[in-house]
């Protein structure tokens, strides 16, 4: 991002400067993160949304044993999409259980969902769910789900996908992952998560900057920008093997990587040849083909879900706007036209909404996602220091960083700003944020 940065300055003086929570000297040695823990988080959901659905979850019957909260977990993926309401429920029902529909009336829930969990005789648990739609008094449906404890979560998360799907008609995300950068003790680490942020596995730990985390579209790897080596060099990284292998490694700067849709090529900032650039290359680093030909600072690109144009942050035009080029190359289309300052264009899977972040009354940085066919632009974010935005896989959704009492912190929006889930660590500062795509 360029906040921060000058425009006069080399683009890997830009791209390094630009990223404030990854280049502050650590005030004091805290502790570091390191392995596969993560601190937990503190989630704070805040806001009401314009229509909600009312659920009532009460506590699976017997989850302790499987060493997490499982319905607490389903309740909290629920309340953050926005979609639901969660009503107050008892102990006592289970999967099991025949309802009685005019007690569940009169708490006002429209729906009810109820499970269990039991370990096996191998040592895994069995998750069991039911949903019943009280307001027809009809069962729904459940499933089950028999995982190690490693995976609980997961399962968790899972079912609230299901009944999110069953209720809404949409795929749910709950399931899916998350990436972003942690900074503790001068430390930073790429970190790999569930969609809530929790669990999950460190993939790069570096006493440098990490920055620019992107997915491929399988999820299977993931592209960065380390500072390991003194100097922006773009990696990409294979999830689960953990193997490592150099993108871009050209002199001067390489930066801001971006995945095609179909995963075949990546798009990136180069100074190679003088300035920063767009060029486009094959998956393996062949084929480098510059896409950009101007004297200003190109960055940020991203392409759109169809493939055939690519979204890019440029001053050209005397300030930092989102412009549009086709992947053949040819003359930029700009986006942006509201205020004089945006940057870091996030584009929804559908292809119809562009998030990004811009500049107010010359201090402030919040979150906007505008309405690409008629240009209508809507803030979200209400703080002064937003930044990173990217939609979830199914659209609904969008995660990014802000600053809240003092840290860096993660935070979840609906897209009309009504329902925010704040994702504070207690350990780490947390930035960088992008969304995985669904197929976990």
């Amino acid at each position: 991002m360029f906040r921060n940065a000058s425009f006069s300055m080399s683009s890997s003086m830009s791209d390094f400067l630009s990223r404030r929570n990854l280049l502050q000297a650590a005030a004091a040695a805290s502790a570091l993160l390191a392995g596969p823990a993560l601190a937990q988080f503190r989630v704070e959901i805040s806001g009401v949304g314009g229509s909600q659905l009312p659920i009532a979850l009460p506590d699976f019957r017997d989850e302790s044993a499987s060493g997490q909260a499982v319905a607490a977990i389903i309740r909290a993926d629920l309340e953050r999409s926005g979609q639901f309401k969660i009503i107050d429920a008892g102990p006592g029902l289970f999967e099991g259980s025949a309802p009685n529909w005019s007690e569940w009336r009169s708490k006002q829930a429209d729906a009810l969902a109820a499970g269990s969990v039991s370990r096996l005789a191998d040592g895994r648990f069995d998750l069991r769910y039911k949903l019943w739609d009280v307001v027809k008094g009809a069962d729904l449906g459940g499933e089950a789900h028999a995982v190690t404890a490693e995976d609980v979560r997961l399962a968790a998360h899972r079912i609230a996908d299901t009944i999110y799907q069953k209720l809404t008609g949409e795929r749910g995300v709950f399931a899916t992952r998350m990436a972003y950068v942690t900074r503790a003790g001068g430390r930073y680490s790429l970190r790999i998560t569930d969609a809530d942020g929790e669990g999950g596995q460190v993939a790069l730990a570096s006493p440098e900057p990490i920055i620019s985390p992107a997915w491929s579209p399988n999820g299977r790897e993931l592209a960065y920008v380390s500072f390991e080596t003194r100097k922006a060099v773009v990696w990409v990284q294979d999830l689960q093997t953990g193997r490592r292998r150099k993108l871009a490694d050209f002199r001067g700067s390489n930066s801001a990587p971006a995945f095609s849709p179909d995963g075949e090529s990546v798009v990136m900032t180069l100074s190679r040849e003088g300035g920063s650039q767009l060029f486009v290359m094959n998956r393996d680093g062949s084929g480098v083909r510059r896409l950009t030909q101007s004297s200003a600072i190109d960055t940020e690109p991203v392409f759109a879900p169809d493939g055939r144009s690519i979204y890019f942050v440029s001053d050209r035009g005397g300030s930092p706007q989102i412009y549009r080029v086709a992947v053949g190359g040819g003359s930029p289309e700009r986006v942006t036209f509201s205020g004089n300052y945006n940057i870091s264009p996030s584009v929804s899977p559908d292809g119809r909404s562009l998030a990004f972040v811009t500049r107010l009354n010359g201090s402030q940085f919040r979150i906007c996602v505008m309405d690409l066919a008629s240009g209508v632009v809507q803030q979200i974010s209400d703080g002064s220091d937003d930044e990173s935005p990217s939609f979830s896989p199914n659209g609904r959704l969008i995660v990014y960083a802000t600053r809240s009492g003092g840290r860096d912190v993660l935070m979840t929006s609906t897209l009309d700003g009504r329902i925010k889930a704040k994702l504070i660590s207690s350990l780490a500062d947390v930035r960088e944020p992008t969304w995985g795509p669904f197929g976990r």
